[in-house]
């Protein structure tokens, strides 16, 4: 298996290196999977990523000019006292610029590149086709759903004065939070999107070589902010690979990009919560009934309640207990439990739905436990959850 593992990783490492923000952008939404891959694919993998992020060739002075220029004004240079046309940072659409705003604020400018929607919409198609490679890697991975709702979302993410606007939401709802710290607009435009910059250690570098303090700290802000956006903001960040993520001097949790949300006005659903404490209760007819209302449970379909809650329980276990210390092992379990197709969590899984509502909330849970995975972070969950799920603490 290993080696088929390791002839896979090599095809997809192959396919990837000839795309661009596509790649990228898959690459990020598979963190999770990246936790639960073998120690001997994993490193690969993450250097292939990392390789591709640095080729990426950035767009030339002249062409950020002409952007800007088309964007912000051909007196754009007015607006800022300093402007760096070396890019402090490239992503999947565009890249960031470090500068100087005419108020004195350091700034980072985030230029998009000119046809980045349909290079990426030809990138995700590709990475598409290697849907059955992705599988034969990872047992159990369907990567297409992942693609399509990938593709559905490049619409929204192009357009940086809609994300403009949800930064700004967010940053208006932590504003002076003593532990997420949010930056806020300085300016917005389709193509161009100035915000105040942020210093601080990515959480990809404290991945590698972070103190078991900044590991712990970064994964209990990590999930504080995403269960407590939806409350606070009315929002969803949608988004959460390393990437995206400071941890500041002073301790606080900066959170980058906003291009990715989803908008949840009445906070997460309250049947999330019901069912998650009556499983923590064990009561397996509780958990099946809020399911089947909710649509994770076909009419159609006949579960035993108790099957359904040992299936549960083990995905549930971070809640479980006061403190739970996340890793890639803990997380190979599950991925393996689930992948094998001999086994019941895997026949029993093929028979559960995923509602469209839930669906960005179920990936972006799968995504934060891949970078906590990735952290092996120590954290009170649970507690999280009671303050911020409705329904849990009930």
């Amino acid at each position: 298996m290993a080696e088929i593992q390791q002839r896979t990783a090599e095809q997809i490492f192959r396919v990837l290196g000839e795309l661009k923000g596509g790649a990228m952008k898959v690459g990020q939404a598979l963190s999770i999977f990246e936790a639960a891959l073998p120690d001997e694919i994993a490193g690969p993998y993450r250097a292939a990523l990392t390789r591709l992020q640095e080729a990426a060739p950035p767009l030339p002075a002249a062409a950020v000019h002409k952007v800007l220029a088309e964007q912000l004004g051909e007196d754009w240079r007015d607006l800022f006292r300093e402007f760096d046309d070396r890019p402090a940072a490239a992503a999947s659409i565009g890249q960031v610029h470090r500068a100087v705003w005419s108020d004195g604020r350091e700034v980072a400018v985030k230029v998009q590149y000119p046809g980045a929607g349909a290079a990426l919409i030809s990138d995700l198609n590709q990475v598409g086709r290697l849907g059955r490679v992705f599988g034969a890697l990872i047992p159990g991975l369907d990567v297409k759903p992942l693609v399509t709702e990938l593709k559905a979302r490049v619409t929204e993410e192009l357009d940086y004065q809609l994300e403009g606007k949800s930064q700004a939401q967010y940053a208006e709802a932590y504003a002076g939070d003593p532990d997420i710290a949010i930056p806020s607009v300085v300016a917005a435009a389709d193509r161009v999107l100035v915000t105040e910059w942020l210093e601080g250690t990515p959480l990809s570098r404290i991945i590698a070589q972070g103190t078991r303090e900044q590991r712990d700290r970064a994964g209990h802000l990590l999930v504080r902010f995403l269960f407590s956006g939806p409350a606070r903001a009315g929002l969803l960040h949608a988004d959460p690979h390393p990437g995206n993520f400071r941890l500041l001097p002073d301790g606080r949790l900066g959170v980058l990009d906003f291009g990715a949300v989803n908008r949840l006005p009445d906070g997460l659903p309250k049947p999330i919560g019901v069912a998650l404490r009556f499983a923590l209760d064990g009561d397996a007819d509780g958990v099946l009934e809020v399911l089947r209302e909710e649509g994770f449970v076909k009419p159609t379909i006949e579960l035993p309640a108790q099957e359904l809650l040992d299936y549960l329980l083990p995905l549930i276990e971070p809640v479980m207990v006061d403190e739970f210390t996340f890793s890639r092992a803990w997380l190979r379990a599950q991925a393996a439990r689930m992948g094998d197709p001999r086994s019941p969590a895997a026949s029993l899984a093929l028979q559960l739905n995923l509602p469209p509502p839930y669906l960005l909330i179920y990936r972006v849970t799968l995504g934060a436990i891949g970078v906590l995975c990735q952290l092996e972070a120590r954290a009170p969950y649970r507690g999280e959850l009671e303050a911020w799920l409705p329904g849990f603490a009930d």
